[in-house]
């Protein structure tokens, strides 16, 4: 069953794909790669000529998820899915300042280790949220885009390139909102590049497991969404957005 989507079609048929235990898994998924990958970020890699932060470990998962969501489902359920992703990680972000923030216990001596790795800056913040929906934004409303342009045909081509695009505005809208004017140039420009390179690597790796997931989700879906008529506003108001 193939559906041509204005958003993913009408509000029932919305309500049963979230209802999905599939679409609940995905989002599962899509959350916690995402959290875990704010959290371990505060951490810098060196993986030999170059240098990342540890996100690099598990956010490439949630654009793979993303594409997925995008790919199955269409545009209007992955930016629910994106607003939600945004949510939770306020929560957690929120949770982390609140808690580094209340008195500790007299005998409790980890204040300084908590204050290092949760205590992250306002600055940190704003941009791990800026780069985070822009570049989700962008990958998804490329794939979506580009499943018109190519009739459904070569999947791998828009995973990797919704990838290649939506990355580019994520790496660099992190580092340089992050990370300018307290590290040098080059070394932005190393982690934009490393950050870019892997990310789209490990989308590109990751294909075969790709298309194995889409064509099975389609299948006992009965989806496949195409965004001929859709709303691509990030922000909609109305019940079919």
């Amino acid at each position: 069953m193939t559906h041509t989507a204005n958003g993913i079609g009408d509000k029932g048929r919305m309500q049963a794909v979230t209802g999905s235990p599939y679409f609940l898994v995905i989002v599962a998924l899509y959350v916690t790669s995402l959290i875990t990958a704010n959290t371990a970020a505060v951490k810098i890699l060196e993986l030999g000529p170059w240098v990342s932060d540890a996100g690099i470990i598990t956010f490439p998962i949630a654009y793979i998820v993303g594409d997925v969501l995008t790919e199955v489902y269409g545009y209007a359920a992955a930016r629910r899915v994106i607003w939600l992703g945004f949510l939770c990680n306020a929560i957690a972000v929120g949770t982390f300042q609140l808690a580094g923030a209340m008195p500790a216990e007299a005998t409790w001596d980890g204040g300084d280790a908590y204050s290092r790795i949760f205590g992250s800056t306002p600055r940190l913040l704003f941009a791990s949220a800026c780069a985070y929906l822009v570049g989700e934004f962008v990958n998804s409303f490329v794939l979506a885009k580009l499943k018109i342009a190519t009739e459904g045909r070569w999947l791998w081509t828009r995973t990797i390139g919704s990838t290649m695009i939506g990355q580019v505005f994520d790496s660099s809208i992190f580092v340089m909102v992050a990370f300018a004017g307290t590290m040098s140039g080059s070394l932005l420009w190393d982690m934009i590049v490393t950050g870019w390179v892997l990310k789209t690597a490990y989308e590109t790796l990751a294909t075969p497991l790709t298309y194995l997931v889409v064509n099975k989700l389609k299948r006992v879906e009965g989806l496949d969404v195409y965004d001929r008529d859709t709303d691509f506003r990030p922000v909609t108001f109305g019940s079919s957005a």
